[in-house]
């Protein structure tokens, strides 16, 4: 059986170097990951699920805040990842978003952020490490629940912004010790989870892999229905 294909967002600044690990927790997980970005073709046609990844901060133009100083932008690639997953949410395909990613998911459903999280959760401690030192705890009846546990969890995390007004439809399914939103979840298929931490680097800890199979096997299952559907007639007339 062939391996379900899973589009990759990166950024064209540090991509060379994620795109890589990320493909890496796909494979073992099971599918296999094709790199999208500003200037490579992202065509949702052509895969099974997709993964929003990590990166520049989300501009606020793209939800009504206000800029901050230290703030690194991309909107180039702020508009190619909204416009991503909408049309992935109205397709049925599953996402998953890591960092940046999960507060896209956030964003294209109508939410919006905390610029500096840090300044708002003065309790949160920040974190300047891909090693898991944060502690998040998983909110029960959740879909991270289902995949990774109830029990305390240790993370990595790189972030500045984080989630604020949930975007239509999501719930949080994790916080640290401080409030702080760690993760989100939609309440209804398609499968669209986003984690604000990075399990990519965390691939030697079940719980973390158990993400990536999640994402996996929900594209498996979304690649499975669309084989069903009837073919479609193109109209192209017969020479």
């Amino acid at each position: 059986m062939t391996r379900p294909v899973i589009g990759v967002t990166t950024s064209e600044r540090s991509g060379w170097r994620i795109f890589p690990l990320v493909a890496f927790n796909v494979w073992l997980a099971g599918g296999r990951a094709v790199r999208w970005g500003v200037g490579r073709v992202a065509d949702l046609s052509d895969v099974d699920g997709v993964v929003i990844g990590g990166g520049d901060d989300i501009s606020p133009d793209v939800y009504g805040g206000q800029l901050v100083a230290s703030a690194r932008l991309d909107p180039a690639r702020d508009e190619l990842e909204r416009e991503l997953c909408v049309a992935a949410f109205e397709r049925n395909i599953p996402v998953l978003g890591i960092c940046r990613g999960s507060q896209m998911l956030n964003v294209a459903l109508g939410g919006d952020l905390f610029q500096d999280a840090f300044s708002v959760y003065e309790t949160s401690r920040r974190y300047r490490t891909i090693l898991p030192r944060r502690r998040v705890r998983v909110e029960q009846g959740t879909r991270l629940a289902q995949i990774a546990g109830r029990e305390v969890m240790y993370v990595n995390a790189l972030h500045s912004q984080a989630v604020a007004a949930l975007g239509r439809g999501m719930q949080v399914s994790a916080r640290d010790e401080g409030g702080m939103i760690q993760a989100i979840e939609r309440l209804r298929d398609p499968f669209a989870v986003g984690v604000q931490w990075h399990p990519e680097h965390l691939f030697y800890r079940s719980r973390h892999r158990a993400i990536f199979r999640a994402l996996v096997d929900a594209a498996r299952a979304y690649r499975e229905d669309r084989a069903q559907l009837p073919a479609v007639d193109a109209g192209v007339p017969a020479e």
